[in-house]
This record gives C-alpha cells, structure tokens and sequence, in this order.
C-alpha cells in the first residue's frame, strides 16, 4: 500500500469533488481494481468518502471536510513556483494574482522549504518565443481566458486561411494553449471542437449563453491528438533529395525535426565522395524548394521532377539576377 498514492487520491477528491473509480484510477496509474481498494482503505481510516451509485455517480468526500495534510516535499516546493513563471500569467492577464500567490505560499511554508522555494524561482527563467520572432500581439487574451474560467461562449470574428477568410463564430472555449510562444484557444463550435490561433481573432465579446465542458474532455490529450493529426494533414508527399557532408551538418538548422529523422531513416550513402541520399517528407513543391535552397550547393533533389525543375528555374532566376553587374 502506497501512503503518498491514498495522499494523492484524497487530494484528487477534495479539488475535483465527485470521481468515478476508472477516474481516479486513470489519474493514479492505478488498475479500477487498486483504485476500490484504496478508497475502502481511505474510509476505514475514518475520510468520510461517500459513494454514489448510478450514471453520474461517483466518489466524493463530505461537505465541509478538508484535509490539512500537504506533506509537501523539497522537489513539490521547486516544482510549484515553477508552474507560475511569469511570461504567461502575464500573457493571461494573471501576473497580479500569480506573484500574490507565490507570495502567500511562501509565507505558508516551513523555512526549508521556503529557502528550496526561493531559490527554483532564482535559477529558471521561461522566455517562450522562438528565436528570431517578435512576440505576438494577442488583445483578446485576457477575454477568453475568462470565458474559459466563467464557461460563457464568446463571439469571435476570425481569419482563416481558407476563403471566405474572415468568418464569424460562436465558441465554447475549453481550454487554452501556449506553443512556442503562440497562444491557441481549443473551442468547440457547431458540435465540433477545433483549435483557434489567438493571433487570429479580429474581434470578441462574450455572450451570456452559458455552457457545460464535457467531463471526459482532457486537454492535453485533445492537444496531443491534434499535434498528430496536423503533422499527417501536413505532409502530402515525399522527395529523395542527396546532402553533402556539410548539408547534412546544416539540414537539422534548417528542416523540422520530423524531415531529420525521416532523412536518418532512409539514408544511404552514394558514390566515394561522402554524398548521402534519402527520401524526406515534403508538404507541398513550393514549401520544399524554400526549405531546401537554404542549403545552396549542399543539395541536390533527385525526384519528383516538379520539385527539381522548381528548383533549377529558382537557381536560374538567381543566377540571372546575379549576373546583371
């Protein structure tokens, strides 16, 4: 019997109210099994853990009752003021409310813990952007990140890719995501969720309709699917392309990570000079030759042909512009 797991399920409890077993058994790395046998374990230990039978039925702790026992380690403490690194709560319009958190913790906390505490928000530093990019403008923030908290829809007009490019929306935001420095909203629309760049949003206002976030929706699951979702709508076809030495030494500054590891896969060396071939995926002829002319004489595309002759006419054009002197 684990102490810290029944720790960590009358906490699970006592934040999140009602739990099915398969939930909180799901949330413990535990088997449905182990789950029952810890809450029987909690309730001869005198929690008051009622159950409840039928669809939405469940386990939960009595009104009123709240555990005292934090228990809190060296690496919790650290682990807590990393979670509230400033750039995005101030991105969310939350950096008031986070430093007053932080400081209300630490005065809560014994002296070594503290002094722990202090010394992970010293050492560590978030910057979330990208390297060469300015960071994005994003007014609307703060507005959905209280639709998502008070659960209001929110009218948005937004700008998409595809005609008609400005469209207007009704979402029921469900959570938000920061990625590389970009922030995206997760909203269902028309009973269909879809993710929102927040750079995008034109306009917004929230409504007073209220809605209700599905029990079974988890972000980070939802976001994960998406993640592979868009990398397999992304890449429509494959080119075999030749490196040098040099150009496989360059190609990881200058190619997604996922075209590195597709080139590694397929590599094989041709000829005594050091030349290596591979089949890499491409998302379309014009996004290929752009990626691959930043390796200049380092490559050579071996097929498709329309890939090839996009990049002969590109080193034409250059070759005509530059020889104009």
């Amino acid at each position: 019997m684990s102490a810290d797991r029944l720790l960590s399920m009358l906490l699970l409890l006592q934040t999140r109210g009602r739990m099915s077993a398969r939930r909180l058994a799901d949330e413990l790395s535990v088997s449905v099994r182990t789950a029952y046998r810890d809450l029987d374990r909690l309730q001869a230990a005198g929690i008051p853990v009622r159950a409840e039978q039928g669809r939405v039925g469940g386990y939960q702790l009595l009104d009123g009752y709240r555990t005292r026992l934090t228990g809190l380690s060296e690496r919790e403490a650290r682990a807590l003021f990393l979670a509230g690194l400033p750039t995005p709560a101030a991105d969310l319009g939350l950096a008031a409310e986070v430093a007053a958190a932080r400081l209300k913790l630490l005065a809560a906390l014994p002296a070594g813990l503290r002094e722990e505490a202090t010394r992970a928000d010293a050492m560590f530093h978030l910057d979330a952007p990208g390297w060469y990019r300015e960071a994005e403008a994003t007014p609307y923030l703060p507005l959905l990140v209280e639709a998502v908290f008070s659960r209001h829809a929110v009218d948005v007009r937004y700008r998409r890719w595809r005609e008609p490019q400005e469209v207007n929306r009704r979402l029921h935001p469900y959570g938000l995501v920061l990625k590389s420095g970009t922030w995206y909203l997760v909203a269902a629309a028309n009973g269909r969720i879809a993710t929102y760049r927040i750079t995008q949003v034109l306009d917004a206002m929230l409504s007073d309709e209220r809605f209700e976030r599905p029990e079974d929706f988890v972000l980070g699951e939802y976001w994960s699917s998406y993640l592979d979702d868009f990398q397999a709508r992304r890449y429509t076809g494959t080119a075999t392309i030749r490196l040098s030495p040099k150009g496989r030494e360059r190609l990881p500054a200058n190619v997604p990570p996922e075209v590195v590891r597709a080139f590694d896969a397929t590599a094989q060396a041709v000829g005594d000079d050091g030349w290596i071939e591979a089949v890499i995926p491409t998302e379309s002829t014009e996004h290929a030759r752009g990626e691959l002319l930043r390796l200049g004489i380092d490559v050579e595309v071996v097929a498709p042909e329309e890939l090839r002759r996009a990049m002969a006419d590109a080193v034409c054009v250059l070759a005509r512009t530059y020889g104009r002197g």
